[in-house]
């Protein structure tokens, strides 16, 4: 009885020891896993643009970690995806800022839980930029031609981008009339 008793105590003795250094070592571990990336609306962070399906939302992966986010651009309304232009307007959004690092300040969320987000590159403005070469509207609300009325104007006198049609159509009257845009990739009811 003595015997196994020793050779149990020892057994146990060899798998306690570590499992007790294990153990205490995982206060070390918690302490030195970073913390989760959760920007505040208003503060800057810096971002790699990963992601444009439209010309006015895109996903970032922040500088600091974290998930990545998706962001809509503050104060523009680019056409929709489906809607004339809408292409044109998400493939140059693209050409500027896919795989670039810009400044992204999150001012809300819209009412489809995305970051409404003031975007910078090298410095400039991307709405005003966005609206300034004609890739999307100044955003309207109540009685106001939004943040970018200034710029929408001078694309217009130019002919910029979609203002280069006679008669382009706001996408909220777009939405209206014909509702959201298929998703891609998936099929159609008849």
């Amino acid at each position: 009885m003595g015997g196994s008793l020793r050779r149990l105590c020892d057994a146990c003795g060899t798998v306690l020891v570590p499992l007790v250094l294990v153990v205490g070592a995982l206060p070390v571990f918690a302490q030195s896993a970073p913390e989760p990336f959760h920007p505040r609306f208003g503060d800057a962070y810096e971002a790699r643009v990963t992601r444009v399906p439209d010309g006015d939302t895109l996903w970032v992966k922040p500088a600091a970690g974290g998930s990545y986010r998706k962001l809509r651009i503050d104060g523009v309304d680019a056409p929709e995806i489906c809607q004339e232009g809408g292409v044109a307007a998400r493939d140059a959004l693209s050409r500027r800022l896919l795989e670039q690092t810009v400044t992204v300040t999150e001012r809300r969320r819209d009412d489809y839980g995305r970051a409404l987000a003031r975007l910078a590159h090298r410095g400039e403005d991307i709405g005003a930029w966005l609206v300034g070469d004609g890739w999307a509207w100044s955003y309207r609300w109540r009685h106001s031609e939004g943040p970018f009325a200034a710029e929408e104007r001078r694309a217009r006198a130019a002919q910029k981008g979609i203002f280069g049609n006679p008669s382009p159509e706001e996408p909220r009257y777009f939405r209206r009339r014909n509702g959201p845009c298929p998703m891609p990739g998936r099929a159609q009811a008849d």
